[in-house]
Order: structure tokens, then C-alpha cells, then sequence
């Protein structure tokens, strides 16, 4: 039997940890003894165990942005030597005939896998387009450590090659796998109140991290302009901040609490994305970066009418005006316009539900997903590394 390795650096459920999930799943399906590494024990290690993998903990360094200085460099750099006797004897112990590392946040797991006399293979989670030149570089170069790279999006694609064009002929696109909900969406999505009825508050869900990066505080100004316009609008912010964001938690509860938008907002803390979608009106996803989108895949799995950045993997996810609309990131203005837009108009955000619901289905299956790791990490080996013309859908 072939058994499959998979690192990972956190032990919470969120887009990366979701997607390791279905890699986990679709190895086992393809036959495979999966052994899942983790920095500890908690809800993915639950979930992992529930899909068949093993689960072994040990923490190891983790990339953060605060090592993104010569001292953090240097730092990271000295805690990466101090594990790698551990992670390469845990390696030789488990004995895998392939090894992924999920995400550029692990490098150290590359360096061990290849100590330990196997070529690992990552999974690319990130795309830092808008960092310095010499960052992207520096965060792509472990890559060539790697086997085959698989890359979510053809925009986390293209950074990643900029970066080290060596990697070209070894990277290849795999969107993600989406599980949907457990009971079949509402149909159409959109507002709810009937013809001649009281109208409703709109309710605007917001699912993910809070942090910059997730445009939270757009969404924020966002729900605020449309409030100032005489719509009451209400906001759901559902997840949390990474250790060391408490800060910009901090800023949105404070915002949250200015006139404008007093009792509008409420901020759930991690939430199971489906219940809050089927209350929604509408799903925005304001992110400023986003290699993928898992969350902007769920909405549309869900029946609900989306709105997202027009940046990167979303971009790649919703059809404008045929399954959601988009719109420039950081622009609460367009932002609004396009909520109520889709509020206004129950009909057109009911098609577009609709649609959008169908597209996810075909091209972000769980099936297709699972069969495509499958064959990377269990199926026949060498894998020709060919980087395709169009992302694999």
C-alpha cells in the first residue's frame, strides 16, 4: 500500500485547511494509508481522522510576516535547523512513498522530505503578487525543492513562476475541491421580501478571517454607506483573527460602534459558513488578496448571489453578471453599489444565484478535485511535469 505524508501548519478549518481535507480524502480514496502532520491537536485533526488519515503532531517553524526581516530571517532560519533532525526522523519512521506540504508557510518540511530521500511535492496556497520582488522570490525559491508544485489558481500561477520562472515546467493549476452544504439551498438567494410586504433588513454575510487581507473594513464601509442611504442593511462578519491580528479586531469592533453602524454588525467569531448563508440577502467577498476563494465557492454552492473582488482567484471563480458581480477590491463605494444593486433587483440576483450555483458544481467538484490528487500522489510516478495552457477545471 502507498502511504502519503501531508504537513500542514495549522490546525483550524479554514481555506487551506478545508482543501487539505479533500487531499487527504481523495488519497485514501485512491487506496492510500494517509498520515496527516499537524502542529497539534484540534478541529482539523478531528476531521482529518473522520475522512481515514492518521494524524501525527509536531510543531515546527512557521513563515509569518514578522519574519520578513533580517532578524526574522534570521531567527526562522535558526529554529528550521534546531527541527529538522526531529521532522526527518519522523519522516524515515512513517516511510512515505510521497510527501506534501501544504502551503509556502512550511518550507522546512521540504528541506526534511529531502533529507529523508523523498521528493516532496507542495501545494501552493498563496499569491503574494503585490510583495517586493526580492520577497516573492524568496518565498518561491524552496519551490525547487519540490517535485511538481500544484497551484490553485492560475494567478497563483503566474506569481510564483515571475518569481522563479525555473518553476515553470513543474507547476501546474488544480482549483479546489468545494464540498456543498448538507441539505439542498434555498433556490435563488437574493432579498426576501415579497411584493407589497414590509421590507426586510438586508442581511449582507461576510465568511472568513478577519484581517486586511479579507477586506473586512470594506465590507464594514461598505454596509455604512448603504445604512447612510436610508437602507437597513445589516452586516455578519463570521470568522476570527489570526494570533497577532487582535489588533485590526479591535478597529472593526470600534467601527462597528460609530453611529452609522450601531447595532448593524455583528461579528459571530468561526461559524459553520451554511447557516449563515442561507440567512443571507447577499455573500460579498471584499478580499484585497485572494489566490483562490473557497468561501465566494460555498456562497454560489449555497444559492446565494455574490459579490467579490475582482482580484486574482476570484476573478477566475465568478463570471461577472452571469454567476455574481465584481468589483475593484478596496473600493467600499463600488462595494455598496453592487449590493444594492442585487437588492433591488430579487429577480436578476435570483438568476444569478442560480447560475452560479450550477458553474460551482462543474468546476469546483469535490469529485474531480479528489481524483486529480489522487493521481498526483498516489497514482503512477514520475509525474510529467507539464504546466497546462488553461487552469485544470
Amino acid at each position: 500500500m502507498t502511504t502519503v505524508l501531508l504537513a500542514h501548519a495549522s490546525v483550524e478549518l479554514y481555506g487551506s485547511d478545508l482543501q487539505l481535507v479533500e487531499t487527504a480524502a481523495g488519497c485514501v480514496d485512491a487506496g492510500a494509508d494517509v498520515v496527516v502532520l499537524l502542529p497539534g491537536e484540534g478541529p482539523l485533526a478531528e476531521r482529518m481522522r473522520e475522512v481515514g488519515a492518521r494524524v501525527e503532531t509536531l510543531d515546527v517553524p512557521v513563515l509569518r510576516k514578522a519574519h520578513l526581516t533580517p532578524r526574522g530571517i534570521a531567527a526562522l532560519g535558526a529554529g528550521t535547523l534546531r527541527a529538522l533532525g526531529p521532522m526527518v526522523r519522523l519522516i524515515r519512521r512513517v516511510g512515505p512513498d510521497a510527501v506534501l506540504v501544504n502551503t509556502l508557510t512550511i518550507p522546512a518540511w521540504l528541506v526534511a522530505a529531502r533529507l529523508a530521500g523523498v521528493a516532496p511535492v507542495c501545494h501552493v496556497h498563496e499569491a503574494e503578487a503585490d510583495a517586493r520582488w526580492v520577497v516573492r522570490v524568496g518565498l518561491a525559491a524552496p519551490l525547487l525543492l519540490a517535485r511538481d508544485v500544484v497551484v490553485n489558481s492560475a494567478a497563483a500561477r503566474d506569481v510564483v513562476v515571475s518569481a522563479v520562472p525555473a518553476l515553470r515546467r513543474r507547476t501546474r493549476v488544480v482549483y479546489n475541491g468545494v464540498p456543498g452544504p448538507g441539505e439542498a439551498p434555498a433556490a435563488g438567494g437574493g432579498a426576501r421580501a415579497g411584493a407589497g410586504a414590509e421590507p426586510a433588513p438586508a442581511h449582507v454575510v461576510l465568511v472568513g478571517r478577519l484581517s486586511p487581507r479579507k477586506g473586512s473594513d470594506v465590507a464594514l464601509e461598505a454596509v455604512a454607506r448603504l445604512r447612510r442611504a436610508g437602507r437597513d442593511a445589516r452586516l455578519t462578519l463570521c470568522g476570527s483573527a489570526f494570533t497577532g491580528y487582535e489588533w485590526f479586531e479591535d478597529q472593526l469592533r470600534a467601527r462597528a460602534a460609530e453611529d452609522d453602524l450601531a447595532g448593524a454588525v455583528e461579528l459571530v467569531g468561526y461559524a459553520d459558513p451554511w447557516e449563515w448563508f442561507a440567512r443571507g440577502d447577499v455573500v460579498v467577498v471584499p478580499s484585497r488578496v485572494e489566490p483562490f476563494g473557497n468561501v465566494a465557492v460555498q456562497a454560489m454552492l449555497a444559492a446565494r448571489p455574490v459579490v467579490v473582488s475582482r482580484t486574482q482567484g476570484l476573478a477566475e471563480i465568478v463570471r461577472d453578471g452571469e454567476t455574481g458581480l465584481l468589483v475593484p477590491p478596496d473600493d467600499p463605494v463600488a462595494l455598496a453599489k453592487a449590493v444594492a444593486a442585487l437588492l433591488d433587483d430579487p429577480a436578476r440576483a435570483s438568476v444569478l444565484a442560480d447560475a452560479g450555483r450550477r458553474d460551482a458544481v462543474e468546476r469546483f467538484g469535490v469529485e474531480r478535485y479528489r481524483a486529480q490528487m489522487g493521481r498526483l500522489l498516489v497514482g503512477r510516478r514520475p509525474v510529467v511535469r507539464v504546466i497546462p495552457e488553461r487552469p485544470v477545471g
